[in-house]
């Protein structure tokens, strides 16, 4: 199988936001630990597979995120009739 020759390196997706959750996942960048510490070991495929399940997991929180939106949304546009107390 032939191999692709890359004319460009894979940017690095860290964006400076380096905080980890407890499952040691980043907030800035959604690696792992270990996706974190060996990008520079990484090959290009390799590297390319992180790419992939980041975009993975940004779907995930993004759905999650439309999900609690759903269950929490009140309709602030509705105008409810209440009645004379006195």
């Amino acid at each position: 199988m032939n191999q692709q020759f890359e004319l460009f390196e894979i940017a690095n997706p860290c964006i400076g936001l380096c905080q980890s959750n407890k499952k040691g996942y980043c907030f800035g960048c959604l690696r792992s630990r270990m996706e974190r510490q060996r990008w520079h070991d990484m090959t290009t495929e390799q590297q390319r597979e992180v790419l992939r399940l980041i975009a993975g997991r940004k779907l995930r929180i993004e759905q999650m995120r439309q999900r609690k939106g759903e269950q929490l949304g009140f309709d602030f546009e509705e105008v409810i009739e209440v009645g004379e107390l006195f």
